[in-house]
């Protein structure tokens, strides 16, 4: 497959359609070796930003596991796992851990990162001598408000898990590609290449399967001047009680007027909406983190965790418990995931 057959318009996907025509500019930037254990703190997004392209603010990152396996948390919130093959993204570059399956004493990337400016691309070492993890990273600048993070349309750090197919083609891609640079001593960005932005429009696209409403009208959505503020208080804040008149609050409408633009442009009631994401975001902590159904339930707004089932079991016709088991097990391959990576733990159930 060639990047040209990639960018090919997809009329049976509007939602890839409309990514494609957000612009995006990037790189694979460095390739790195981590050996157990090893743990490190990243710079703060503005400042991987400055670093990358100085003058900027935000930057989207992405980390390709090549081999091994790792995790990576933001704000001290959950470890995301990732094996070899997965895409770890952080929307708006945020300020985040990684480590490996071992504990280790984290350190700042600033430790082991050489200076800029980079005549080829770097080859980070970290760690001490055990199993060896593989990352290429990269990373990509864009404006348009998917990507905004006030607006918040993505969590902080995801991981898709890529079976075959045009992602598993760009994460294979991405990887020659920076084991080409590093082993000839080539530019680290003076070669032209789409490849980063080919991988995180399919990527993106992946991880949105199961999102509500994931076509052109959720792309207007996020940019409509109704609908953006209430928007962006569900994406920040989806385990607070809403209701449609605080929303409608929040966007300074009136209950009527939200009420319709969320059924005009989205197809859904707001509550509705809101429901749809919580479970979009719950699929997402069920299958690559080892919180407990419990916890995840309160991460997702609700009290009980009887009601938190129930309205899983309804989106996805299997009990919180039972899509981990059958995930674990190997047996739910959902759209955007494949079996978790042997090198991760596997969450109970």
């Amino acid at each position: 497959m060639t990047i040209e057959d990639a960018a090919a318009p997809v009329g049976a996907d509007p939602f890839r359609a409309a990514l494609e025509r957000v612009h995006l500019q990037g790189a694979v930037f460095l390739r790195a070796e981590y050996r157990e254990p090893w743990v490190y703190e990243s710079l703060t997004g503005e400042e991987t930003a400055g670093l990358l392209a100085p003058g900027s603010r935000r930057v989207v990152l992405f980390h390709l596991v090549a081999a091994g396996g790792c995790w990576v948390s933001v704000g001290g919130a959950e470890k995301h796992w990732a094996g070899a093959g997965d895409v770890i993204v952080l929307p708006y570059g945020d300020q985040h851990r990684m480590g490996g399956v071992e504990d280790g004493i984290p350190v700042s990337i600033s430790t082991f990162l050489p200076a800029p400016p980079w005549l080829s691309m770097p080859v980070l070492r970290h760690g001490v001598d055990g199993a060896q993890t593989d990352v290429v990273c990269g990373y990509l600048l864009g404006n348009d408000p998917l990507f905004d993070p006030e607006l918040r349309a993505f969590p902080p750090v995801f991981v898709v898990r890529p079976q075959a197919g045009p992602v598993a083609d760009w994460v294979r891609a991405n990887i020659a590609y920076a084991m080409e640079q590093t082993a000839t001593g080539g530019p680290a960005f003076g070669v032209s290449t789409r490849l980063p932005e080919m991988l995180l429009i399919e990527v993106l696209r992946l991880h949105l399967a199961s999102a509500p409403a994931v076509d052109s009208g959720w792309m207007a959505a996020l940019r409509d001047p109704v609908l953006r503020p209430a928007l962006a208080e569900i994406h920040r804040r989806p385990e607070y009680k809403w209701t449609v008149v605080a929303l409608a609050g929040r966007a300074a409408v009136s209950r009527s007027l939200l009420d319709e633009r969320f059924r005009l442009v989205l197809g859904r009631s707001p509550i509705r909406y809101l429901t749809d994401w919580r479970m979009h975001l719950a699929r997402d902590l069920l299958t690559t983190t080892d919180l407990s159904v419990y916890s995840v339930a309160h991460r997702v707004g609700y009290e009980a965790e009887e009601a938190f089932s129930r309205a899983f079991k309804r989106q996805f016709g299997r009990s919180p418990a039972a899509w981990r088991a059958d995930y674990a097990a190997g047996a739910t391959t959902p759209p955007l995931l494949s079996a978790a990576p042997s090198a991760a733990p596997r969450p109970a159930g």
